[in-house]
């Protein structure tokens, strides 16, 4: 048994939402020492062998170069197994991952916050068949903190250094200390999945962890996201349709130079910027050069691209500006549910009491016992059989996983038919 492990061991039958370590041991080199970059296909075998002869779960990370380059493409991928030690593989130099991903064989995946990594994972070919989440188990656990410093020093009783978490990883070549920090990501993952398993298991609760890290792992990958520029921050400002075709069109200018650039877009072109511009609704280059973030620093030719694209918007006919709000697949918002369906309004408000209550006695966030849309879903077209297997059938086709429908559809059932409809 290792060090953290005899830690961890002591500290699981502990109280979650207490400090676990008073004084925490930093952890500030692997047990042996930083693996080289692998970068090279000879290297990369010698890696998948040394991989596929491990035991055990494999400990996995990826590191992203999230408000540097244009994506969420991973620039460094950290893998830890027992027998196996650490790696470092970098798959800009090594794009196709799949061998080592056959190599692992049904080998379970622990990660930390799954969902963040699985995408940029799935595009170098690694697509776990089994997973534990630490980050979710430590949410079901009831930890107040579930950020992978905390978990492994309240768990584990080791610190680790966070430092380097949002350098530009696609920097080449990484520096010896971003290395240090990424291998030591992994180091003790395997570890702290240990522990939660048996804090989840103490608290009745491994059951449901089981079923959420199937239905992530068993998840189709998601689609990408229909009309992305009304997430410009600051659209809340933007209230005619002619202001927002403004946003519109200079949203899809800068991704597009952000693509061609391989840049963060908003290193093109801020939001603020954007806004700004629909606001103001400049009339020509001069105008625009005078308005926040379009400062001296803009050149000439960036002015013009950026007021082609105000230009289009302005010359679109009334029937092709963007509606005011987004085409919903779903419940309205529940701040209008008042005035559009009294009666679904009083729906929401039982639903979310009772889940709300539900949670707060299992010790875990509501979102996790129950997705919030689920609920809005479920309380603005009720099942025509309010009955708790109605409403258990109902829960089920939203997605519900079974623990979720055996903890919320009595309570739910009830809730729904105790709202009398309004007069």
């Amino acid at each position: 048994m290792t060090d953290a492990q005899e830690t961890a061991s002591a500290n699981a039958a502990q109280d979650p939402s207490e400090d676990r370590s008073p004084a925490p041991v930093p952890l500030l080199e692997p047990r042996e020492g930083i693996p080289p970059v692998t970068a090279d296909a000879a290297d990369l075998d010698r890696v998948v062998a040394a991989f596929a002869a491990g035991t055990g779960p494999v400990a996995v990370d990826a590191e992203r170069a999230s408000g540097y380059r244009y994506g969420q493409r991973a620039y460094l991928i950290q893998l830890r197994r027992e027998g196996a030690g650490s790696a470092l593989v970098d798959p800009v130099a090594c794009p196709d991952l799949s061998g080592l991903c056959a190599a692992l064989g049904d080998a379970e995946w622990v990660l930390h916050a799954a969902t963040q990594d699985l995408p940029c994972l799935r595009e170098i070919g690694m697509v776990p068949g089994r997973l534990f989440d630490t980050e979710l188990a430590g949410r079901l656990a009831g930890f107040a903190r579930v950020g992978l410093g905390a978990m492994v020093e309240n768990v584990l009783g080791y610190a680790l250094e966070k430092g380097h978490s949002a350098v530009d990883w696609s920097t080449r070549p990484l520096p010896e200390p971003w290395l240090r920090y990424a291998a030591l990501d992994v180091e003790l993952l395997v570890d702290l999945r240990d522990a939660l398993e048996e804090e989840l298991r103490a608290q009745g609760k491994l059951d449901w962890a089981l079923q959420e890290f199937a239905a992530i792992a068993t998840a189709p990958p998601p689609q990408p996201r229909k009309d992305p520029w009304r997430r410009t921050s600051g659209m809340h400002k933007v209230r005619r349709r002619r202001q927002m075709a403004v946003v519109r069109e200079l949203w899809n200018a800068r991704d597009q130079v952000a693509q061609r650039r391989d840049v963060s877009p908003g290193k093109v072109l801020s939001d603020m910027a954007i806004v700004e511009a629909a606001l103001g609704m400049p009339a020509n280059g001069q105008a625009l050069a005078a308005l926040p973030g379009y400062g001296h620093r803009m050149g000439r030719r960036q002015l013009e691209q950026w007021q082609a694209a105000i230009e289009r918007a302005r010359a679109l006919p009334d029937s092709e500006l963007p509606q005011q709000g987004p085409s919903l697949n779903g419940p309205p918002p529940p701040r209008s549910w008042a005035d559009k369906d009294p009666d679904a309004a009083a729906r929401l408000t039982a639903a979310r009491a009772v889940v709300t209550t539900r949670a707060q006695e299992l010790n875990l966030p509501q979102e996790n016992l129950l997705a919030p849309d689920t609920v809005r879903r479920l309380c603005w077209e009720p099942p025509a059989d309010a009955s708790e297997a109605g409403v258990a059938d109902a829960l089920r086709a939203y997605g519900a996983r079974q623990w979720q429908t055996e903890e919320t559809a009595p309570l739910l059932a009830e809730a729904l038919t105790a709202v009398a409809p309004a007069e």
